[in-house]
């Protein structure tokens, strides 16, 4: 590793010191300061405009970035490295000259009234080897962050956002780690795994160590090696890449890693600070994760392990042009602006190899399968030139004097050391808010609902447009396994009126049985009195509707797209058991399919009025709803593209006068078997919700 001199010796972050605890609850503007020793009284006032001179390397360097810190007016050098800028006197802070190139760290020089002309700032190329002895920092917490080693002990807004989001428990989640290692983390004890016919083994643990665990169906590392319960985690043959996106911050080699590998600060934090800004670009056409899309550069030049880094000088990327404490290292790219950095995991096609099955080549002949496409969905929408991802899912925060949480600290901080002010919502929340935050309220945007009615006698039509409204991607996006049900009903009062006719939702809704026709209706296992049967019906024909990829337009025909037509027939309580078979009020009509639906249930809406929008992936044994990590197909892809809409209908009985439809759309997170058969817990998260 090579050793740089520092050509701008700055003040410590060590002057960054918290108010006292007696005015920790006040939030007060930094002032300006023109007594501090920046601007000596010798010196005289600052100049009306400044000449600058930036070098690279020792020469002149054109096309660099420079402006006055904290005022956001920029000016790019001439051929023979100048430019010419306006001083802004009553900036608050410092009064510096930034510059800023794509291969060095910014660098500054303050402006006072004895300065030179030209100003001269000298900048340094950065060592573009990607360092795999550097170890991956502690980013904080938002108790425990007691130094600057911390990223939480200066940007203390950001480091609460990231804790309480998905990218924190992104190498965690017990549900990603069931799905890679094929374990049930819900069956907690030996007992609870054996009456589920499971498998108590001991093995490696998340995280470290080993734990004994419950090993119940498949998992990534059981499908790829053939092989079944912990003995597959011992030596895996294939990771899936999983870790490439789930657990970026594992020391040494980036990419391809064991998803177990992640330890300490890689498996508690996930996707953290040291992860994205140290992105240096985005290869869109590479695999997902780091090593493929997301090309990641930790520093290799050896410095005062004061400045943190663990002993390197610091190397971080970010969106802006003046940034130029060095315990940073900045560097601008403009990919953390345009939201480009997200393609880099949310933007997978699964192609095979690493443990994952070949896509069918005789559906997708460049052999690769649409799994996670939000970015391209976004692209291919009304909101790519104007509303990039950070937009929603990174909301402005007005809250905050900028990204260092500049109004927690003392005004002589401000500039070079602690950052300048920014304009009210200038820094983002790094929240990463979706269906998961609820409280962010972010999805009650997403969607909305239109509903109609019409009676004939005592039948009465609902119609239903369901509109993807608010969000710039599909809905539902990203994880295949997610769902948005719309969930249509009819009352009288408080007293539900029978189904007639009409859309229904699909089998991947929910239930606890089903059978064909030809099979004995009257028979099931375990059926309690108080639970009903609903009855589906299939016309004959498949829905033509616009999906996303292949699935749009007319690049496939109906049949191809795979949703068959399905219409309610009714749905029967079960009043009696006589000799092992169901009795029902009323009889039970005919139809294709039926399903058992348990009492104790709610979750479980398969059959039931409404509609399911869903991308349906199949594996090699014609499972429907699987993992992507086993599939080879995609049997259907009916999610509402951005301001689409779908129209369906729904028809009840009811004889009262004024019957009141309630239609509901809601996100599920898991396929409804998928759960049941691990035993995880079904999240149903509100959209929207209309009475009529």
């Amino acid at each position: 590793m090579k050793r740089i001199a520092l050509v701008v010796l700055l003040s410590g972050c060590s002057a960054m010191v918290p108010p006292s605890a007696a005015d920790a609850g006040v939030r007060q503007r930094p002032s300006a300061r023109r007594d501090s020793g920046f601007f000596s009284t010798d010196a005289g006032p600052p100049p009306a405009q400044v000449r600058v001179l930036v070098r690279l390397d020792g020469r002149a360097a054109a096309g660099v970035v420079v402006g006055q810190g904290g005022t956001a007016r920029f000016k790019t050098t001439d051929a023979e490295g100048m430019a010419t800028l306006m001083i802004d006197a009553t900036i608050e802070g410092d009064l510096a000259i930034t510059a800023s190139h794509p291969d060095a760290r910014i660098n500054f020089a303050r402006v006072d009234g004895s300065i030179d002309d030209p100003l001269v700032i000298d900048l340094i190329r950065f060592d573009t080897t990607d360092n795999s002895e550097y170890l991956f920092e502690d980013p904080g917490e938002p108790e425990r962050r007691p130094t600057t080693l911390q990223c939480a002990h200066c940007h203390i807004t950001i480091n609460e956002d990231w804790f309480a989001s998905p990218h924190r428990t992104s190498a965690s989640n017990p549900i990603v780690h069931d799905q890679y290692a094929g374990t049930a983390h819900p069956l907690a004890t030996e007992a609870q795994c054996v009456a589920a016919s499971g498998r108590w083994e001991e093995a490696r643990a998340p995280g470290g160590g080993r734990l004994a665990r419950c090993f119940l169906g498949d998992g990534l590392l059981q499908n790829a090696a053939g092989c079944s319960g912990a003995d597959c985690l011992e030596a895996p043959i294939g990771s899936g890449h999983c870790a490439d996106c789930h657990a970026p911050a594992i020391d040494g080699v980036i990419g391809g890693r064991d998803l177990l590998e992640a330890e300490g600060f890689g498996h508690r934090y996930g996707v953290s600070c040291g992860v994205c800004h140290r992105v240096e670009a985005v290869l869109e056409e590479q695999p997902p994760g780091v090593a493929g899309s997301l090309v990641l550069l930790r520093p290799t030049e050896e410095a005062d392990p004061t400045l943190g880094a663990g002993g390197f000088l610091p190397l971080t990327f970010g969106p802006g042009h003046d940034t130029p404490n060095i315990r940073m290292g900045s560097v601008q790219r403009d990919h953390f602006e345009s939201g480009e950095i997200c393609a880099g995991c949310h933007q997978y096609d699964q192609r095979g190899g690493a443990g994952l099955p070949t896509p069918d080549p005789a559906r997708w002949p460049d052999g690769r399968l649409p799994v996670h496409s939000t970015y391209e969905e976004w692209r291919a929408s009304p909101f790519e030139d104007a509303v990039p991802c950070n937009s929603c899912h990174m909301p402005p925060d007005p809250d905050v004097a900028n990204s260092a949480d500049l109004q927690e600290f003392s005004a002589e901080d401000t500039g070079i050391t602690a950052g300048w002010l920014r304009p009210p919502g200038a820094v983002r929340r790094h929240a990463w808010y979706g269906p998961r935050q609820p409280e962010s309220g972010l999805i009650e945007l997403a969607a909305a609902l239109f509903v109609t009615t019409e009676r004939n006698g005592d039948e009465w039509t609902v119609r239903v447009r369901t509109v993807n409204r608010g969000c710039g991607h599909a809905l539902p996006t990203g994880e295949p396994q997610r769902q948005v049900l719309l969930v249509v009903r009819l009352r009288c009062d408080s007293v539900q009126q029978p189904v007639i006719g009409g859309d229904v939702l699909p089998a991947y809704a929910g239930a606890a049985q089903m059978q064909l026709a030809g099979a004995d209706w009257g028979l099931w296992r375990d059926p309690v009195v108080g639970d009903r049967i609903r009855v589906v019906r299939r016309p004959g024909g498949f829905v033509a509707y616009e999906g996303f990829g292949a699935f749009s337009g007319d690049a496939m025909r109906a049949e191809e797209k795979g949703i068959r037509i399905e219409e309610a027939v009714g749905e029967v309580l079960i009043t009696g058991l006589a000799g092992g078979r169901v009795v029902t009020t009323p009889a039970l009509p005919e139809g294709d399919i039926a399903y058992l639906i348990h009492a104790a249930d709610p979750s479980a809406l398969a059959g039931a009025p409404g509609v399911g929008f869903a991308r349906l992936l199949s594996s090699a044994d014609g499972r429907l709803g699987v993992h992507h990590s086993v599939a080879v197909d995609m049997v259907s892809d009916n999610r509402l593209m951005p301001q689409a809409e779908w129209s369906s209908s729904h028809r009840f009985r009811s004889s009262c006068e004024a019957p009141r439809v309630q239609a509901r759309l809601f996100h599920r997170d898991l396929f409804y078997d998928a759960a049941a058969a691990k035993s995880w817990p079904l999240t149903d998260r509100l959209l929207t919700e209309v009475w009529r």
